[in-house]
């Protein structure tokens, strides 16, 4: 976990699209994310029936025809439709196929990969090309997310899209060492990524909390530093091969020198401090770190990297590199003495000595280093990826050197910030820059670290906000209408729920799990207008250790609440519009009212279900700030004015009352201020 604060800058502000064309006819209906690089309405429908067959043509490729049967069968489930094709194999004969996917060759899972395809939907057929196989799989995405109803049935509105990606590096990295995360875990996300077109899975495999990729060379790795929680080679191979079929390249991260605790249990000769030690059960930064100066460390690291570099096939390994505190180092007379000998003046420049007699070992294998900006230093090889997660000065100061560059800075998952603030981070800074230095910044990563997030509850914390971070790096640049975004993310949201991802349904068995019981729509309520706190809100709050219950109401609530949005914007379209009367009132005034009588109903719950007593003073906050917002929604409906002081006594009231509590905060406050507000102005 990168825990020097990030302070994100991030413009707030609703821009337009300036693609041509969006806000005409029924484009700006359609539900796709990413938005392609160019699409035209061309009029028309093509209708869905159960005589819907796919053919394969060009020099298609296994990867291409599973994609294919995994395309038609998504159709079915969505439409109830019973299509006499089961699926596509090189011996499939269709004699008037309703889509012809052709790919020209396959494609091969690097950086640069062209995953360009052409997509037209006419009346009569559907025509899907692509260069590569890769290309084509990322146009059934595509074609899957055009899919509408009427009350006709199930059909495609006719369109030509011509699509590729922004940038060629759209990664989400997850982080297994802190929370492990089983198999099917990262299997649903890789399906996630696949639906949204991010194309490299950044797997976090060690770090103090715990070592995850079984090592058979040095077998102790995970006999004792992983709680037995760790996945088998033969599982590794397995996921590679999961997201090698959907075009997703997987990449290793094992962190050195710090952030290596689970390392030491099994082998703590080549730690910098004497042992025992015994995997972390806190966050944070801690002071074990491989020992530089030690030869037999770098034959150790050697031997293991050669190991993973057999096991996963991407041309990249990622050396991590990041937040080594030095504290062991200091204490070390001998690696004191060593840096005196060898005119080393810090630690910096000793973790630099680490690095360049690291990378050579892992370039012998024919791999390229990928690591943390910490790994920047003036021998680093060119061919190295340094991640940002610093920001602009930092990026900018890799690419003035002439490295590629992806950015992780405002994309942390775990900060919990909504999917608008994520939304408008770009990967390539305004100004600054040549364009050949921006030719360098390659894409970016959303990060989700995982101390605080379980298998239960992780999905939510990555979708669908990831799917904004997706087409900021698959879309134009100029694609950045906010409000249209969160009506896209939602159809999103809703795909990946299909998909098997769990953002949605387990929130519903975690709530039933804290009511003890079926009844859980007053908790619902509750949860609707709250959001977590980020994490370093939370490592304020309490003590957490990898064995803290993470089954809280906080552990439920969403960062991004749809309900407290869509309430937010039914008030801001209420002060634009300056409407005294209609429907967007009379909704307002049903969730203000049902906000205000929702205490009275969950504290039965409460009763019954100890967990949740820690919620009873924000239930009654809600309480108090919606019965206010009611009181406001009053003037406005009879377009009096409120008495100044009114005004101001029932601000400084919802001040009171919106206290956050539990680890979550109320989503609805500032909304309602500006009814109040609004009130006074009438």
């Amino acid at each position: 976990m990168r825990y020097a604060k990030i302070l994100a800058t991030v413009a707030m502000f609703v821009s337009f699209m300036s693609i041509a064309g969006y806000a005409e006819g029924n484009m700006s209906k359609l539900n796709l994310m990413p938005w392609p690089a160019k699409i035209e309405m061309t009029g028309g429908r093509y209708r869905l029936n159960q005589n819907f067959e796919v053919q394969v043509t060009g020099k298609p490729t296994g990867r291409l025809y599973r994609a294919a049967s995994r395309m038609l069968r998504r159709l079915s489930q969505r439409t109830g439709l019973f299509f006499s094709q089961d699926y596509l194999s090189p011996d499939s004969s269709v004699e008037n196929p309703g889509m012809i996917i052709s790919a020209d060759r396959r494609g091969r899972l690097r950086l640069y990969m062209d995953e360009s395809y052409r997509l037209d939907v006419t009346p009569s057929r559907i025509l899907l090309k692509a260069n590569t196989d890769i290309g084509a799989l990322r146009g059934m995405q595509t074609f899957l997310q055009l899919l509408e109803a009427d009350s006709s049935g199930y059909y495609f509105p006719c369109v030509r899209i011509e699509d590729h990606p922004r940038f060629p590096w759209r990664g989400l990295m997850i982080d297994a060492a802190r929370h492990f995360m089983p198999v099917n875990v990262i299997e649903r996300n890789i399906r996630g990524m696949a639906a949204v077109k991010l194309n490299v899975l950044h797997w976090h495999l060690s770090d103090d909390q715990g070592f995850r990729a079984e090592s058979k060379t040095f077998p102790k790795l995970t006999g004792m530093g992983s709680d037995g929680l760790f996945y088998t080679q033969q599982q590794i191979k397995a996921v590679i091969k999961y997201a090698a079929d959907r075009g997703i390249r997987v990449v290793p991260e094992f962190d050195v020198p710090a952030h290596s605790t689970s390392w030491f249990v099994g082998y703590p000769q080549y730690a910098s401090a004497p042992g025992p030690y015994t995997i972390e059960r806190k966050w944070g930064i801690f002071n074990s770190v491989f020992n530089p100066t030690l030869n037999n460390t770098y034959v150790f690291l050697g031997k293991f990297f050669k190991e993973m570099s057999g096991l996963f096939p991407d041309k990249y390994m990622d050396v991590g590199g990041d937040e080594n505190n030095g504290k062991d180092w200091n204490a070390n007379p001998e690696i004191q003495a060593f840096m005196k000998s060898h005119k080393i003046p810090n630690d910096v420049a000793l973790q630099t000595y680490f690095e360049n007699r690291l990378v050579p070992l892992i370039m012998k294998d024919h791999k390229d280093v990928m690591g943390w900006e910490e790994i920047l230093n003036p021998r680093l090889p060119k061919s190295a990826i340094v991640q940002s997660w610093r920001g602009n000065e930092s990026l900018e100061n890799a690419v003035k050197q002439g490295y590629r560059v992806i950015l992780s800075k405002g994309w942390y998952l775990d900060h919990y910030f909504t999917a608008e603030q994520y939304y408008l981070v770009d990967p390539v800074p305004g100004s600054g820059l040549t364009p050949q230095q921006k030719k360098l910044i390659i894409g970016g990563e959303a990060c989700m670290w995982s101390e605080y997030v379980t298998p239960e509850n992780i999905d939510s914390r990555i979708w669908p906000r990831a799917a904004a971070i997706a087409e900021r790096l698959w879309s134009p640049r100029d694609v950045r209408n906010v409000r249209d975004m969160y009506r896209r993310l939602d159809a999103v949201s809703l795909e990946l729920d299909r998909l098997g991802l769990t953002q949605i349904k387990n929130q519903g068995t975690m709530l039933r799990n804290l009511a003890g019981g079926y009844d859980v729509a007053p908790l619902r309520t509750l949860v609707n207008v709250v959001a977590p706190f980020n994490i370093y809100e939370r490592v304020k709050a309490k003590p957490y250790s990898s064995f803290a219950p993470l089954t809280r109401v906080v552990d439920t609530a969403v960062p991004d609440p749809m309900v407290a949005r869509d309430f937010s914007s039914m008030v801001e379209k209420i002060l634009a519009e300056k409407e005294t009367a209609g429907d967007t009132i009379d909704i307002i005034g049903r969730e203000l009212a049902k906000w205000k009588e929702n205490d009275a109903r969950l504290e039965k719950i409460i009763e019954r279900s100890p967990i949740l007593k820690e919620i009873q003073p924000i239930s009654r906050n809600l309480s108090a700030v919606a019965s206010i917002g009611l009181d406001a929604l009053d003037y406005i409906r009879h377009n009096t004015k409120a008495n100044p002081d009114w005004v101001k006594a029932n601000l400084a009231a919802i001040g009171t009352d919106s206290a956050p509590c539990a680890e979550v905060k109320l989503m609805v406050v500032t909304p309602i201020e500006s009814l109040v507000r609004y009130a006074g102005q009438k």
